[in-house]
């Protein structure tokens, strides 16, 4: 198996790496989506749903009696499914907006192809309705009765019927959260923020929230300020992390991570990072690599040595262990 190494080269204040618009490392509290979820029955199927059980046919026998019918015998149907319906209200939903859903089968229908989803409510957290979905099932080509068709994903399925109520323009205040939360990003965007602004406006209150109290100017004009705000540009900083794929051998790294004087033997592989400065034995080694070498360097070395994936992979954790890498390290 071949390796691969990607190399990330990590931000900060004295890189070359362009700055990132605010808007693309941050959200602001209140603006996002909302989870809806709610229970159905998908009719009309082909003999693949689920064949009745108790919680179908008490759904039916609910349906049938509002329509002012009054059945009497168990209802039980292999064209009809049980089925979770679930969808993401938008921030700013507005009433008759149309959004997507999906549709899981949850008591044993082999596929909802060809079927019709009924008028089925969806609430939020709050047990409101926020919005109706109903209409066609499609599975988007999976052939009939295939174990995956049990799931489907209906586009523009269903319809906002209730509204978030956010006041964004009233605010007064608004509160900026990290999606990476870092000590050293919170401060910059706090300072560009005010320098842009002309005053003391933005306050970090830690790593992964920055506070912002609206100038008089834009009072009512929350929303030309966010727009204006969300694109300043700040050097971000992020701390250094090597992340391994152990099922595809993949590395992903800083190029400037640095490495700890360290010896280290692994099968036929001997390896010694060491400072320059210091009387060594080259010819004892299989490679030897200065301690100014980085992550990306060492990676290059193994590689031109024959290390193996899985070489490389235990190199990594026990250099970790040993304390000789400055870097966090993750598997995946």
């Amino acid at each position: 198996m071949k390796f691969i190494i990607l190399v990330l080269s990590f931000l900060s204040i004295f890189s070359l790496a362009k700055p990132v618009k605010i808007k693309d490392i941050t959200s602001i509290k209140g603006v996002r989506e909302n989870p809806l979820v709610g229970y159905g029955l998908v009719i009309g199927l082909n003999g693949t749903g689920d064949g009745g059980g108790e919680l179908q046919n008490t759904s039916m026998k609910k349906l049938l009696n509002g329509l002012g019918l009054d059945p009497k015998a168990e209802l039980a149907s292999k064209n009809i499914a049980s089925v979770i319906v679930t969808a993401k209200m938008p921030a700013f939903g507005r009433i008759g907006q149309s959004i997507d859903i999906n549709v899981s089968a949850i008591n044993g229908a082999s596929s909802l192809a060809g079927g019709t989803l009924l008028v089925t409510p969806l609430k939020a957290g709050d047990d409101k309705v926020y919005a109706i979905a109903s209409g066609q099932i499609s599975v988007g080509g999976i052939k009939k009765g295939a174990k995956f068709s049990s799931n489907a994903r209906v586009v523009q399925g269903a319809v906002i019927e209730r509204e978030l109520e956010l006041n964004f323009d009233s605010k007064k205040s608004l509160r900026f959260s990290l999606n990476d939360p870092d000590f050293t990003t919170s401060a910059r965007i706090a300072k560009v923020i005010n320098q842009e602004l002309g005053g003391q406006f933005a306050n970090p209150k830690d790593a992964a929230t920055v506070d912002l109290i609206i100038p008089e100017f834009y009072s009512r004009k929350v929303v030309e300020l966010v727009a204006i705000i969300e694109n300043f540009k700040v050097n971000t900083d992020q701390k250094a992390k090597i992340v391994i794929n152990e099922r595809t051998g993949t590395i992903v790294a800083g190029g400037n991570i640095q490495l700890r004087p360290v010896a280290l033997s692994h099968d036929n592989l001997t390896v010694r990072i060491k400072d320059e400065s210091a009387d060594q034995d080259q010819a004892s080694f299989a490679h030897h690599i200065e301690e100014t070498s980085t992550v990306e360097e060492l990676v290059k070395a193994l590689n031109a040595i024959g290390a193996t994936p899985e070489d490389m992979i235990s190199i990594f954790q026990t250099l970790d262990k040993n304390g000789s890498i400055n870097a966090q390290i993750e598997f995946i």
